[in-house]
C-alpha cells in the first residue's frame, strides 16, 4: 500500500465525484482543498489529511482514514473516509432551491455558449451563507 496517493484518484475512488476528470477539474476550480490549502490535481494526500469539497452550495469535510486509489462500492467507502460534514451544510440539501428567471426576448432561441457562462457567473455570485438572513 501507497504512502500517499493523488487527491483527484482518491476523490473519485471513494466517490465523492463520479468520474476522475470531474475530481481533477474540481481541483483545478478551487473546490477543493487539502488541510486549509488549495489542491492541484496532483497534490499528495495522506493517512489523517482532512479534505474540503466544495459541490454546488455545500461544503463536504472527509478524513482519509485509508489510501485507496481504485474505486470501491458504496458499502466499503467508510472504511477509507470519514464524513465529517457539519450538519448546517447538511441542511442545505433539503432547503429549498431559490430560483430566478432569466428574461430573454421571444424568439431568441436557446442561450449562446456566452449566455450560459453570464448565468452560470450568476449563479457562482450568490451567496448561500445564512448569515445574512439572521435578524
Amino acid at each position: 500500500m501507497a504512502d500517499e496517493v493523488r487527491i483527484d484518484k482518491y476523490l473519485w475512488a471513494i466517490r465523492v465525484f463520479k468520474t476522475r476528470s470531474e475530481a481533477a477539474e474540481a481541483c483545478k476550480g478551487n473546490k477543493v482543498k487539502v488541510n486549509g490549502a488549495d489542491a492541484k490535481p496532483s497534490k499528495m494526500i495522506r493517512i489523517g489529511d482532512i479534505i474540503r469539497v466544495r459541490k454546488a452550495a455545500i461544503y463536504y469535510t472527509y478524513k482519509a482514514i485509508d489510501l485507496i486509489e481504485n474505486r470501491v462500492g458504496a458499502q466499503l467507502v467508510p472504511g477509507y473516509a470519514e464524513n465529517l460534514t457539519p450538519q448546517e451544510e447538511l441542511d442545505k440539501l433539503k432547503a429549498p432551491v431559490e430560483t430566478f428567471f432569466v428574461k430573454r426576448d421571444r424568439g431568441a432561441g436557446r442561450p449562446t455558449k456566452k449566455d450560459r457562462r453570464t448565468i452560470e457567473a450568476m449563479w457562482d455570485g450568490i451567496n448561500f451563507d445564512d448569515d445574512e438572513w439572521d435578524d
